[in-house]
């Protein structure tokens, strides 16, 4: 691939954003990162212009809810932009760097084995995503001392701002209004997680997730794990599992990164 980087557009600590990075470092494309501030980012990838989606691309307990389909409407991250092209969502963002550089491919060649990291990668996208998005921030609407060290560090770094009175601002927007964090939906989503981590460690032990070789399921998955670990007492329950294994092999401790030569 040559002419200018890639730009990719994120905002602080997103599950979903270090999907996109991860698939970007997986093809060896050189990309820069540009960093939104979280809340108005949907508004700026539009001005940047990214078409946004025409209708809705997610929904809270099977309901699409006005506050979530507008900031669908303008747009989202991770946003990536490669010349005059714009892309948007990953599992388009996959499918694009996949036809633009097929070596080292996010999809394996055999059709059977295709079709189940797709699977893996919808649901990861879907559910496992809004669910890891949803226990977060429940628990950083009560504070953030619920969070690992604050929500300033961890695999995905400060988590929607490296500013502690943005993010409690943040959180409790997000939670209330765009995302539906409520003590509801969290126990219920408690509820539903050990099936969720459950399905995962069935697709380590078959290799679809943590395989040889890496595909686009398990970059999206991997994040997802990883915000669920700002949790202390999930973190907990995650690392004793294989998907614990799986996350620290996609997303290690900060610290033991820095450590690797």
């Amino acid at each position: 691939m040559s002419g200018a980087p890639a730009r990719l557009y994120v905002i602080p600590g997103s599950h979903a954003c270090r999907a996109a990075m991860l698939m970007l470092e997986h093809k060896r494309i050189p990309y820069r990162l540009v960093t939104l501030p979280t809340g108005t980012h949907s508004l700026i990838v539009r001005l940047l212009g990214f078409a946004g989606h025409a209708t809705p691309i997610r929904s809270v307990d099977g309901h699409v809810h006005s506050a979530l389909a507008l900031l669908d409407r303008l747009g989202t991250v991770p946003a990536l932009a490669l010349g005059d092209e714009r892309v948007q969502t990953n599992r388009r963002i996959a499918r694009h760097l996949d036809a633009l550089e097929p070596e080292p491919p996010l999809f394996p060649a055999d059709a059977r084995a295709r079709a189940a990291v797709e699977d893996a990668e919808a649901w990861g996208d879907e559910a496992l995503q809004m669910a890891a998005r949803r226990l977060a921030l429940a628990a950083g609407a009560r504070g953030l001392d619920e969070l690992h060290d604050r929500g300033n560090s961890g695999r995905l770094g400060a988590l929607l701002s490296k500013y502690e009175h943005k993010r409690i601002a943040d959180v409790r927007v997000a939670a209330r209004i765009a995302f539906r964090a409520n003590a509801q939906s969290e126990q219920l989503l408690l509820g539903e997680l050990p099936s969720m981590l459950d399905r995962i460690d069935a697709w380590i032990a078959s290799g679809v997730l943590g395989g040889d070789a890496l595909y686009a399921a398990d970059f999206i998955i991997a994040p997802s794990l990883a915000l669920l670990c700002y949790r202390r007492e999930l973190s907990e329950q995650i690392e004793a599992r294989p998907a614990g294994a799986f996350m620290n092999r996609l997303l290690p401790e900060p610290s033991v990164a820095r450590a690797t030569p």
